[in-house]
């Protein structure tokens, strides 16, 4: 799964969780790696000198990819430092939970906003120079929750479902140019997202474990990877078999 390519990695929202991980797996692929983030600046530097120091070529570049001129920059400073964006990894979101009577307008707008909205800024800015290439690979971390019901996560259920349908769409538009969008949906993992929602869920998940950011960031590293090009348009569910 080696780099063939020349050209660099982005991972929004980094700094942590799946972000990092996912960022480290990538750099040991060979792809000089954007670390994203938007509030957490040490945490990002943390993991771009880290990178460097096992051999990797990381920078990191704070951004609000809600704000499209914000993601404009993102792009413009990481095809100036590390080459032209090969691969874009969608991962930055958030939660905002309540039961649908409850949801405040804000509150939903801001979910949708980060982890669906953002997501399709990024991938329009990304494809630019992918089209160019006729090469690239996009991932979206979509959740399982885009497709199973979990009360009091409607706002969160929606962004996720949305960007699974998106992400196969896209697919479609793009595979003729050597363009691979697919998204890989984890189940429970252990990150700061998913602080307070693991009561009593663990007992339901078949591997009787939540999982790890390292063991989603490995399915990213597959569908980022040339051994993925015939893979596209498609959801890799990575829950411990909640799904099923």
């Amino acid at each position: 799964m080696a780099l063939t390519r020349e050209g660099c990695a982005i991972v929004t929202g980094a700094a942590r969780g799946i972000g990092a991980a996912t960022a480290a797996a990538l750099a040991a692929d060979g792809w000089p790696v954007a670390v994203n983030y938007r509030s957490d600046a040490e945490g990002a530097e943390q993991l771009a000198e880290a990178i460097d120091g096992n051999g990797g070529r990381a920078v990191a570049i704070g951004a609000d990819v809600t704000d499209a001129e914000q993601v404009e920059e993102l792009f413009a400073r990481a095809e100036s430092q590390l080459g032209p964006v090969l691969v874009l990894v969608n991962n930055a979101g958030m939660r905002a939970d309540g039961l649908a009577p409850q949801l405040k307008a804000d509150e939903w707008d801001a979910v949708l906003s980060t982890n669906l909205s953002a997501a399709f800024t990024t991938t329009r800015r990304a494809l630019r120079p992918m089209l160019r290439a006729r090469f690239g690979r996009i991932v979206n971390v979509a959740s399982v929750v885009g497709t199973r019901a979990n009360a009091g996560q409607a706002n969160y259920a929606a962004s996720k479902a949305g960007l699974i349908g998106m992400t196969k769409t896209v697919a479609v538009e793009v595979a003729r140019r050597g363009i691979t969008v697919n998204a890989v949906a984890p189940g429970l993992v252990e990150t700061k997202l998913t602080e307070g929602i693991s009561n009593g869920l663990a007992g339901e998940i078949p591997a009787r474990r939540t999982g790890t950011p390292e063991e989603v960031a490995a399915c990213v590293r597959f569908l980022a990877s040339e051994d993925a090009a015939y893979v596209t348009g498609s959801v890799l569910t990575v829950d411990g078999g909640l799904s099923a």
